[in-house]
This record gives C-alpha cells, sequence and structure tokens, in this order.
C-alpha cells in the first residue's frame, strides 16, 4: 500500500446490502486497503432510523441520521437507500461535494441517469454502479470498458432473481403460480407487495441501464416496452414444456438496421419461449444471467447470483476499490458514452417468432379459415398442433379444440392485429395466449 492519504466512505442506507456492505468494509478493511492502494475509513453509516433492525452486527457510534453532513467530507459516497427521494437528492449532494458515488439504485439510474452522470461530468466525479443491473454479476464493465471497441448487436438477459424462480418452479415442479409466488415471498426473494418483480418494472429499469451502456445511448424508461408474468398459468408452461420451449422473463435490448441503413434500438421486457437448448433455459431458481452478442467477440454469456445482501455486497465493493484506485491516479472521471442517440422503436416494429395458442370451435374448415386470417395478415404458420379439449356428445365433431400455432418470424404489429382479427373471427372462443420465441 502507497503512503496516500486516507479516504473517507459515507455509507447511505443499512438494509440488507448496506449492512453487509458495511461489515465487510470493517472485517477486510486491511486487504481493501492494499487492493485499493490507499486505507478506507468507514466514515459513517446515514439510516432513517437509528433503532432499526441490522443484518450485520455493527458498531452503533457509526449510525447518523444526517446524510448530508455525513456527505461533506467524504471522498467516496456509496448510496444503498433504494427509491428515487431522498436518494436522487443525496447522490447529487455528494456529486457537487466533489466525491465519488458508488450506487445499487436501479431506479434512480434508470429514471434519472442522465442528470447523475451529467452533474458528475461537470465536477470530474464519477459514478460506479456495478450492482445496480444484475446484483454481482459483472455486466456493467464488460459493456462500458471492455466491449466499448465492439458493436453490442443484442443483449437478452434474465435479471429478476424472483420471477426466475417462480418460472423455474412452475416448469421443473408444476406448481402454482400463486403458491410459488409466496413461498418466494417466505424465502425473501419477493417483496410482501411483489408488483415491482412480477409486473416487470424491476426488469425493465435494468434494462434501460443495460442498453444505455451498450448502445451508447441514453434509454428513458418510458421506452422501455413491458410485461410481467402474472398471466402465465400452468397450461402456458406445459405448452411450452411440449414444444421444447421454457418460459423466462427476459429483458431484450435489440440494435436493429433499416433497409436504408440507418439504425434503431428495441428494448422491451416481456415472458418468452426459449428453446431448452439455448444457454438462458439452464438459468434456474434465483439466479441471473446476461447474454451479449456482438459483431467480433461473438456470443458471451455472464451468470450468477442476481439478488442477496452479500452478493450484491461484492459488486459494490469492487466499486469501492475502483474509485479509491481513481483517487489515487488523479484526473477527471470517465464519462458515460451516450453519443449515439439512437432511437428506441415501438414495439409495433419488432420482428421475431410466436406461438399463438387459441381455443377454437371443433368444426371442420376452422383451421383453414385461421390459417387464411394468418395469411391475410402476413403472419407465415411454421407449425400447427391440434388437441380437442372438451367433447360435444351430441355430434360427431366435438366441441372445442386447443390450436397451438407456432409461427415464422413476424412484425409485432402485423401479429397483433392479425391476433385482434382472429378473436372476433367467430371461429375462435377465445385467444389463450401469445408468447414470443426469443434465442434464435
Amino acid at each position: 500500500m502507497t503512503d496516500y492519504r486516507t479516504l473517507r466512505v459515507a455509507l447511505l442506507g443499512a438494509g440488507a446490502v448496506g449492512s453487509q456492505v458495511a461489515d465487510l468494509l470493517l472485517k477486510h478493511g486491511d486487504e481493501l486497503a492494499d487492493r485499493a492502494g490507499a486505507k478506507l475509513e468507514l466514515a459513517g453509516i446515514a439510516v432513517r432510523n437509528l433503532d432499526g433492525k441490522r443484518d450485520a452486527d455493527l458498531p452503533r457510534e457509526l449510525f447518523t441520521t444526517d446524510a448530508e453532513t455525513l456527505i461533506v467530507g467524504s471522498d467516496i459516497v456509496i448510496e444503498l437507500m433504494g427509491g428515487i427521494e431522498p436518494a436522487r437528492t443525496q447522490v447529487l449532494h455528494a456529486i457537487a461535494s466533489g466525491a465519488d458515488v458508488v450506487t445499487a439504485n436501479k431506479a434512480l439510474l434508470a429514471t434519472h441517469g442522465s442528470e447523475v452522470f451529467e452533474a458528475a461530468d461537470q465536477v470530474g466525479a464519477e459514478v460506479y454502479y456495478e450492482a445496480a443491473a444484475a446484483g454481482a454479476i459483472p455486466i456493467i464493465r464488460p459493456l462500458r470498458d471492455s466491449l466499448a471497441g465492439d458493436r453490442v448487436v443484442r443483449i437478452m438477459g434474465i435479471v429478476n432473481g424472483t420471477t426466475n424462480y417462480i418460472l423455474d418452479r412452475m416448469d421443473t415442479e408444476g406448481a402454482d403460480f400463486a403458491d410459488v409466488l409466496a413461498q418466494a415471498q417466505a424465502l425473501g426473494y419477493a417483496e410482501a407487495d411483489p408488483t415491482a418483480d412480477v409486473e416487470g418494472y424491476d426488469a425493465a429499469q435494468k434494462a434501460a441501464i443495460l442498453a444505455s451502456l451498450a448502445f451508447h445511448t441514453t434509454v428513458p424508461l418510458d421506452a422501455v416496452h413491458r410485461e410481467g408474468i402474472t398471466s402465465v398459468d400452468a397450461a402456458m408452461i406445459e405448452s411450452a414444456r411440449h414444444a421444447g420451449y421454457v418460459i423466462k422473463l427476459l429483458a431484450v435490448c435489440e440494435r436493429l438496421t433499416a433497409d436504408d441503413g440507418s439504425e434503431s434500438i428495441s428494448v422491451r421486457v416481456y415472458p418468452a419461449l426459449v428453446e431448452r437448448t439455448h444457454p438462458l433455459a439452464s438459468v434456474h431458481g434465483a439466479n441471473n444471467a446476461v447474454f451479449v452478442q456482438a459483431e467480433a467477440a461473438g456470443d458471451l454469456m455472464f451468470y450468477g447470483a442476481g439478488a442477496g445482501g452479500v452478493q450484491t455486497a461484492s459488486a459494490v465493493l469492487g466499486d469501492v476499490v475502483s474509485a479509491a484506485r481513481r483517487h489515487i491516479a488523479g484526473g477527471v472521471g470517465v464519462g458515460e458514452s451516450t453519443r449515439a442517440n439512437l432511437p428506441a422503436v415501438p414495439i409495433g416494429h419488432v420482428i421475431t417468432r410466436y406461438q399463438i395458442t387459441l381455443e377454437v370451435d371443433d368444426q371442420p374448415g376452422v383451421l383453414a379459415t385461421v390459417a387464411g386470417i394468418l395469411s391475410e395478415g402476413r403472419v407465415s404458420i411454421a407449425t400447427v398442433e391440434q388437441t380437442v379439449i372438451e367433447a360435444d356428445e351430441n355430434t360427431q365433431t366435438g366441441g372445442s379444440a386447443r390450436l397451438v400455432i407456432g409461427t415464422h418470424k413476424a412484425r409485432e404489429q402485423d401479429l397483433s392485429e392479425t391476433v385482434e382479427r382472429l378473436a372476433a373471427s367467430g371461429v375462435v372462443e377465445r385467444v389463450v395466449s401469445v408468447l414470443r420465441v426469443e434465442g434464435n
């Protein structure tokens, strides 16, 4: 370790991640100092409630409710409170005070990232956020640094552990959505209010961050198409398994090239079918994985724990060491590269394959009618499977049947309009589900 002065570290928040960061910083301070090149002093921990329950036994004298005073004079500020306010105000205060910021706050970066990065650029500070997109998985640095000389074409990620746990249990055990959700809450994978996870909000925030890095473009959160998994039921899981797929909630970030050579991007989150031979299909439990396709580097996959206090703390402390090294090296922080300014297109522009499941009248000519509607809508059929689901004893043909139709690649807008025409056709009793097929 050099003779560089001691660096003061302020911690904002002492929840599951914050407590583990403080505990590891105190226990392994000497080792971290050797790696950083300077001693790291935990100057204090700002919390809302001094008597709150912590996940680690920490010295009481470190705690304070005065975050503003703690920030002033700190070299590195770790923000682990979550949410927008007061996190936004305190992060901007830290930057204005001359500190580098380490954060795991995906909501803040997805909604106010441009403001935060611009403020850092103005004073030569730097914002580190490895833990904001996929927990312990190192994906931010590879996208920002290692692949900066390449062209990322596509990212597909399982970036929410709660939904992956739920869908995995439904697939491997045939469990019911509500039952698995309750178990996920009991295990601490899901919050008492699981809306952010199961409705895809958490994944959408992470998708915005990953797309901004991959395509060097500011991607606002409202440009991310979002769907959750609450409509996924046992029948859809079984149908996917029968066809050789597994259902995963995917964050998909894709570079699109038009016929005239112009480029745009698509960023979306939805439950999708993934072939069981694809690497993402083997991601089980609450784990995360990010699959990156780049023109020169080819296919890359990053896998590991997407959540958890000590796991996420690992990524946070890695950023702390990087921030300390920057202080020692001197110079201004490295700003975010968002100069490409690629437009984000609506979901209707996306081209992919689909699986459409319909309940139809089990009568002669129904399949031909359905095929005709699909053809008129520029949707080409690849596979069809028909199963009688309700027999009619008074006829020779039966009452209802289920059609599972796999399509070739089609434009989302064409597919959506075609499904609407199917629903109104008179031969379709119910559109059971429409799932995109991703991964190939």
